[in-house]
């Protein structure tokens, strides 16, 4: 039976460093980011509908993201209609992620894991953290976003504090060396414990 882990933390905490890590040790690991972009592909199973449901969202076959943005902005209700076409798409990629998976281990990577309720179905989930200021240098220094647009997304996700208190697991990642310790930790006690039947 196959352990179904939970990976989450706010924007600038380290998650993908902390997945890779996690696949270093043989973990499978799924990305719902990943899932959407293949979906959004050209190709991908959300391109048709999000084209009929929105025309001008699909631009030379792939769904746009900045188009989507705009829809959004527009008709706030648009992102009901968007989620309910993709939610399910990212959910089958996942199940069938899992089902192909020899690995005793598979760490899911989902950013909104508590706020779609993803923790009720999983068998354990992991919380990356990080102090404040270290969080906010690290998004900053991407370059991709600036002050007021970090600030936005971090006021739409569940604050780092209530998702430490609600994961079975918390990684701090304010060293490499540090979190990869924590990382190695938290496998070696997941495979002590049995799967949900």
């Amino acid at each position: 039976m196959t352990l179904q882990v939970g990976l989450t933390g706010s924007i600038g905490m380290g998650k993908s460093t902390t997945a890779a890590m996690f696949a270093d040790l043989g973990c499978a690991v799924w990305d719902a980011d990943a899932a959407v972009h293949r979906l959004y592909a050209k190709g991908g199973a959300a391109v048709a509908p999000i084209a009929a449901a929105f025309p001008g969202a699909v631009v030379e076959g792939v769904v746009s993201r900045p188009a989507l943005r705009q829809i959004i902005a527009e008709d706030p209700a648009a992102l009901r209609r968007i989620e309910a076409i993709v939610h399910p798409l990212v959910a089958r990629d996942r199940t069938d992620f899992v089902a192909e998976t020899t690995a005793g281990i598979v760490v899911l990577d989902i950013p909104l894991l508590f706020e779609t309720g993803a923790d009720k179905w999983l068998d354990a989930t992991v919380t990356v953290t990080v102090d404040p200021e270290t969080q906010r240098q690290r998004v900053l220094e991407r370059g991709t976003m600036t002050a007021a647009q970090c600030d936005a997304i971090l006021a739409q996700q569940l604050p780092d504090a209530e998702k430490r208190a609600r994961a079975d697991f918390v990684i701090v990642t304010d060293t490499l060396e540090h979190a990869r310790a924590q990382v190695h930790s938290v496998v070696e006690t997941l495979k002590k414990r049995p799967a949900n039947a």
